[in-house]
């Protein structure tokens, strides 16, 4: 397959997908046309900061299944657009989280002492001691904005170096910040309290001027650092409360345009460091994050949820040996179901028996939404089939149960709407052989691949011969049968394994016939 790579990676990264078999194909230079011909035919992208990955570009990759984001921040890639074609965002937040988090404590000191400065100076051969009266560490309070993994890695260094740390993140629980010593307090709270502020947000809607004029006056004199992503701090506000004395200076590695432009107001002030987005330069960094990025590319080319996705259900690499069999049960449970279904599917249930419910099923229930969509949409995956279900207002539960009659796992896929509803169960045999076991209550043991046949008929002599006759009229060969009846001269349902599709002719046949109440054929794995 072949895998674009926009912006440069360290040779390692591209190392791993060539090792996985893949075209490795590199266009650093691409943009407009000659971009979107570029993806037209990519199964993968791998991207940094500098190609923005837009709904026209998304659009114009009709085979593309992934793009890998070499880093942490993914405001230049449509995520919204991706999950709408079905295409995974995948990041690398671990790989330069070290680097990151160094660069960051770095910039405090440098602020705090004024160290670049004083450099100069020398250089210039000024012996400026008097000028530089510097701000120790130990014993201030260092207010931490966004305590994801760069921000506990710098909240837990500056604290071995005898800082207080409070923090603000709506979005961690408080035992969590126990453990790395930090306090949750509010937003305010958190810049009121600091002597010494780093912020570690992404960049979003929500975040976006998130540190204005007001939030730099209650921070008062003091310190701020930004090296995650530029424009969640006011650079022209910054500026000017540092101009006025408000604040005593600020380093900043990440800025709202970049390269930063030579008449930037954060250039005119010595009390203001700035570097050029230096954060993930680092040999290691860049190494960690071109192999973790690749790894991930192959694992969604290969079909294997991917670790890092942000609009994809992901899994533990550890967990996903015991969840896999599971993934194309459920796809073609709902698949199934989906198709013996007359009318609107309103709602779908997935629930969980036995073992498997004591796993991370998120990406199962996706495989089987996906399932459940695959006859209605052109394309559909386990990225889009729970915004599939949001747009056309699909009710989606999930149920675990530890409990399981006959099975050491089984999994049922419920598709319903207000005048009907068809459930599908699936589960594993010995050596993680696949079958369908129960259809609608019925019992059976059907082998789920290729194509079937699902025939309800009342229960007498000669309809299972009758509908054999008529299939082999038509030249359609019979692999496997599994019948199961509710009572004797009741209704019975017989799922037959097919080696071809049904002609109407013969489902027309087989439905003149008074005896036969439905004739449903499915297809399952891309058979056409």
């Amino acid at each position: 397959m072949k895998v674009l790579v926009t912006d440069p990676i360290a040779d390692a990264g591209l190392d791993v997908l060539r090792d996985a078999g893949h075209e490795v194909e590199t266009g650093y230079e691409l943009e407009g046309e000659a971009l979107l011909e570029a993806v037209s035919d990519a199964n993968g992208m791998i991207v940094r900061s500098g190609t923005e990955v837009t709904e026209e570009v998304l659009e114009a990759a009709e085979e593309l299944a992934i793009v890998g984001r070499a880093g942490i921040g993914v405001d230049n890639i449509d995520i919204d657009a991706a999950t709408d074609n079905g295409v995974i965002v995948a990041n690398a937040p671990e790989g330069n989280v070290r680097a990151a988090a160094e660069h960051t404590v770095a910039m405090t000191f440098a602020t705090a002492r004024s160290i670049p400065q004083a450099h100069i100076r020398l250089k210039n051969g000024e012996w400026a001691k008097s000028d530089y009266l510097g701000a120790e560490l130990d014993g201030k309070t260092l207010g931490v904005v966004g305590l994801g993994r760069v921000g506990q890695e710098v909240a837990k260094k500056l604290d071995s170096l005898g800082m207080d740390i409070v923090a603000y993140d709506p979005y961690i629980s408080e035992e969590r910040a126990d453990r790395i010593g930090a306090e949750l307090v509010e937003f305010e709270d958190c810049l009121e309290a600091a002597d010494f502020v780093t912020v570690h947000t992404p960049l979003t809607p929500e975040t976006e001027g998130l540190i204005g004029e007001d939030e730099l006056d209650l921070l008062g004199d003091g310190y701020l650092v930004n090296c995650a992503r530029g424009g969640v701090v006011d650079e022209d506000a910054l500026a000017a409360k540092v101009e006025d004395g408000t604040l005593a200076g600020a380093a900043i590695d990440v800025f709202a345009e970049e390269p930063l432009s030579a008449d930037s107001p954060l250039l005119e002030h010595d009390e203001i460091i700035v570097t050029p987005h230096l954060g993930a330069s680092t040999e290691a960094a860049q190494e960690n994050v071109a192999t973790s990025t690749a790894s991930q590319v192959n694992a969604a080319l290969a079909e294997e949820p991917v670790a890092n996705a942000l609009n994809a259900p992901s899994i533990d690499e550890s967990a996903f040996p015991r969840v896999e069999p599971y993934i194309e049960i459920a796809e073609t449970a709902g698949k199934v179901a989906a198709q013996l279904l007359e009318g609107r599917i309103e709602d779908v249930e997935v629930v969980y028996e036995g073992e498997i419910a004591d796993e991370d099923i998120e990406f199962v229930t996706a495989s089987a939404l996906k399932g459940v969509f695959q006859p209605l949409e052109w394309q559909v995956n386990a990225v889009n089939a729970p915004q599939i279900a949001e747009d056309r207002g699909v009710d989606v539960t999930e149920s675990k149960t530890r409990q399981a009659e006959d099975f050491q796992s089984l999994i049922s896929v419920t598709v319903s709407n207000d005048d009907d509803e068809v459930s599908v169960d699936g589960t594993l045999f010995a050596g993680n052989d696949p079958r369908i076991v129960r259809v609608d209550g019925y019992r059976v043991d059907a082998i789920p691949h290729g194509r079937m046949v699902i025939a309800r008929n009342t229960d007498e002599p000669g309809v299972i011969g009758q509908i054999g006759s008529v299939m082999g009229e038509y030249d359609v060969n019979i692999a496997g049968m599994f019948n199961a009846r509710e009572t004797i001269g009741g209704e019975a349902l017989t799922v037959y394994n097919v080696d071809s599709e049904v002609p109407v002719e013969a489902k027309e046949e087989l439905e003149s016939d008074e005896r036969i109440i439905g004739i449903n054929d499915i297809t399952l794995n891309g058979q056409n």
